[in-house]
């Protein structure tokens, strides 16, 4: 059943920055092309105040589990994975030091629809689906 939010996709999209509006999108558009099947729970957060703080738009999980989120700054966007320590990414596009997660930066809309971002989306979601 799929998860309820109290603030919708359509309002989280009208409160990004014009700037990396389209990067947004073109991340959303993406990820529901690799899984369409998959559950999209948007967040229940607001703009922040900080530039340097990432306003998380919404996330997409498989069976309960969270695979790759959107999020945005107000210069770039980024795909980050749940997983993505365990993603094997010859592409050197995925970055991050965190315990789990990684990300790929996204300056433009054609940023998200590059070959080695969808094939890291697709990968994401085949290692959700593994125990």
């Amino acid at each position: 059943m799929p998860r309820t939010s109290d603030v919708p996709l359509s309002e989280h999209l009208t409160n990004t920055p014009a700037a990396v509006r389209p990067t947004v999108k073109a991340a959303i558009r993406t990820v529901k092309e690799a899984a369409p099947k998959a559950e999209e729970i948007t967040y229940r957060s607001r703009p922040p105040r900080s530039k340097s703080a990432m306003y998380k738009i919404a996330r997409y999980a498989v069976d309960g589990a969270n695979v790759v989120g959107v999020g945005t700054f107000t210069e770039h966007s980024a795909l980050f994975f749940y997983r993505g320590r365990e993603l094997d990414d010859g592409s050197g596009l995925l970055q991050g030091t965190g315990k789990d997660s990684r990300f790929v930066t996204l300056r433009s809309p054609a940023d998200a629809q590059k070959p080695a971002v969808r094939s890291l989306v697709r990968k994401a979601f085949k290692l959700a689906k593994q125990p």
